[in-house]
């Protein structure tokens, strides 16, 4: 793994419209790169702040994304439902090239920080100024880590239509944990893909998305499975890896601190480490090799966490 950080380029931009008398809220928060009215460019530059200007027309351009998070759903308030999940990644992975924006509210701006560089998407962070100090912690944290360039791991393919129903399929499977290629035919590359309105797929079995997930999970096999996640049911996981080195990306969307999480990873790696925001390079816990897997428990989990592994 090299030593590089990550570029400030490639991390989410906070927008900001306040004057260059909040620079001290910004140095103060560790925010090092902020897109800004075309108007101000200049004397945030002039101040030695790293500052991109980006329109009201560019902005409106871009996607608009729903808040990350747990989302309550009327008349499903049982203990014994699984949380709805609300995440942006099978839009990333749906769109990579596509711009994006987060209006996050207090108390989401470092997910979503976290949650759009895991995908490497292209985003703007409109946060509340009250939010300033958490997102700038998240995105300090993001600058320190190690480059880890790798390409996607997936275990099946999903073809796209352009559908809605096709792009809810995308979003269960990732709720799910079961980690998808977006294609644009069917690909010799899996064994298992995914083609909404095929015989084997048949759009009206999507209307149930709990039978679907499920179904595909059966097919796939969870020994074939490159990732399991265990512990909790609202950690999503993005995992990348070049052959030798695999970074897993796992973000806590439950608004609440998880002790004990539990992973297992298909293949055998050596003892790995875990970054995590507050608490830097984390040792791994219980670390097993058995049977062609490997497994680890990280001892928290609060909003997000990379664990970088080498065979």
């Amino acid at each position: 793994m090299t030593p590089l950080v990550i570029a400030l380029a490639s991390l989410p931009c906070v927008y900001w419209t306040q004057g260059i008398e909040s620079r001290p809220r910004l140095q103060a928060a560790a925010i090092a790169r902020i897109c800004v009215p075309p108007d101000q460019v200049e004397g945030w530059r002039a101040a030695g702040v790293d500052a991109t200007a980006i329109t009201d027309a560019e902005l409106a351009a871009r996607e608009a994304l729903p808040v990350p998070g747990i989302a309550a759903r009327a008349g499903e308030a049982s203990p014994t439902r699984a949380p709805w999940i609300v995440a942006n990644g099978w839009r990333f992975q749906r769109h990579p090239t596509a711009k994006y924006i987060y209006e996050a509210p207090v108390g989401k701006g470092a997910l979503a920080a976290a949650e759009a560089f895991a995908y490497g998407a292209d985003a703007v962070l409109k946060i509340d100024p009250a939010d300033l100090e958490a997102a700038g912690s998240m995105l300090a944290f993001l600058r320190g880590l190690p480059a880890a360039d790798f390409p996607t791991i997936a275990d099946l393919a999903v073809v796209d239509d352009g559908s809605a129903a096709t792009g809810e399929v995308m979003n269960l499977l990732a709720r799910r944990n079961l980690l998808f290629e977006v294609a644009t035919a069917p690909s010799l590359r899996y064994r298992l893909t995914i083609a909404l309105g095929s015989r084997d797929y048949p759009v009206e079995d999507a209307a149930d998305p709990s039978a679907f997930a499920l179904k595909v999970r059966r097919q796939l096999g969870d020994d074939q499975r490159s990732l399991r996640i265990f512990g909790s049911e609202t950690v999503i996981a993005r995992l990348t890896g070049d052959g030798t080195h695999v970074r897993l990306h796992l973000l806590n969307y439950a608004g609440r601190e998880i002790e004990g999480l539990r992973i297992r990873l298909r293949g055998i790696y050596r003892d790995g480490t875990a970054h995590v925001p507050g608490a830097g390079a984390v040792t791994l816990e219980d670390f097993t090799v058995d049977g062609g897997a490997t497994e680890f428990s990280l001892p928290a989990l609060t909003t997000y966490a990379v664990v970088d592994l080498r065979k």
